[in-house]
């Protein structure tokens, strides 16, 4: 597969992302912060948002769709960075992208992180497809049976977020409401297992007054796609003036350009691209 990639793509090729919102923003400001040179491609479905209550057809409808526009991009990667599209079409992706593009998702780094780390009682939340799905458990106790995984829906935390919920009471209570199941109180380390998750990481710090290991995916993931450009002779050190990132909102939202902002400290040029109609 790599010789078939760089046959096609060069290291100046941008990176695409995308997510069911802003959710992967988080992902793409860890991979700014991590790699500057390079560019980035990202594309918000904000007009089918949440994925975690679509059925798996229509996820894996619109991964194939989004994966295409960035494709046509000329993307040199495509990371999905949204634990429903990962956990649900991942794997069709992979199979629809092929030899094009590297393809990525934002589970299997985080598994492979946990694996490695000395945590034994392990919560996961997530939406309602990404906990059924499975997908964490499943794949952490093929790598390491002695783990002891937990799961918990919060199906509210990604609307309450995309509305603008955060840092509030509303947002307090939702997250205290949660993770007060008894389901999860004896966890040494809670996985993120949503990418808008990382926007609230310090409210739920601050819930488990700071004792619990709160597990930023955005982080684990841009480091596991450092991993695979190098690997693939593909990483940009171009010391050329990296090209402008852009991004891309099939619906536009209001509080898009909020967050994008306080990730990226300025104001982020938002284009509307409905690929659906």
């Amino acid at each position: 597969m790599a010789f078939f990639i760089l046959l096609l793509l060069t290291s100046d090729n941008p990176i695409g992302i995308f997510d069911s919102g802003l959710g992967g923003l988080t992902v793409a400001r860890a991979v700014k912060q991590l790699l500057p040179d390079e560019q980035i491609i990202y594309f918000g479905d904000t007009i089918h948002l949440p994925y975690g209550d679509k059925s798996v057809e229509a996820i894996t409808y619109y991964s194939e769709k989004i994966a295409d526009f960035l494709l046509e991009s000329k993307c040199k990667a495509v990371l999905i960075a949204c634990n429903t599209a990962s956990a649900l079409a991942y794997e069709h992706v992979k199979k629809h992208v092929a030899e094009r593009a590297l393809t990525m998702n934002v589970i299997d780094p985080v598994v492979d992180y946990v694996v490695a780390s000395p945590f034994k009682n392990i919560g996961i939340i997530g939406t309602k497809n990404t906990v059924s799905s499975g997908t964490y458990p499943k794949k952490i106790k093929e790598k390491a049976s002695g783990k002891n995984i937990v799961s918990l829906a919060t199906p509210l935390l990604v609307p309450m977020i995309e509305e603008g919920f955060v840092f509030d009471d509303i947002s307090n209570a939702i997250i205290r409401a949660y993770l007060s199941d008894p389901g999860i109180k004896n966890i040494e380390a809670l996985i993120l297992g949503c990418t808008h998750y990382p926007i609230i990481k310090n409210q739920i710090s601050k819930f488990y007054d700071f004792d619990k290991e709160v597990l930023d995916s955005a982080q684990i993931v841009a480091a596991a796609l450092k991993l695979n450009l190098e690997n693939n002779h593909l990483l940009n050190n171009s010391r050329t003036e990296t090209k402008r990132d852009i991004f891309f909102v099939s619906d536009y939202t209001p509080y898009f350009p909020k967050i994008s902002k306080m990730f990226f400290e300025k104001e982020i040029p938002i284009q509307q691209q409905n690929l659906w109609k």
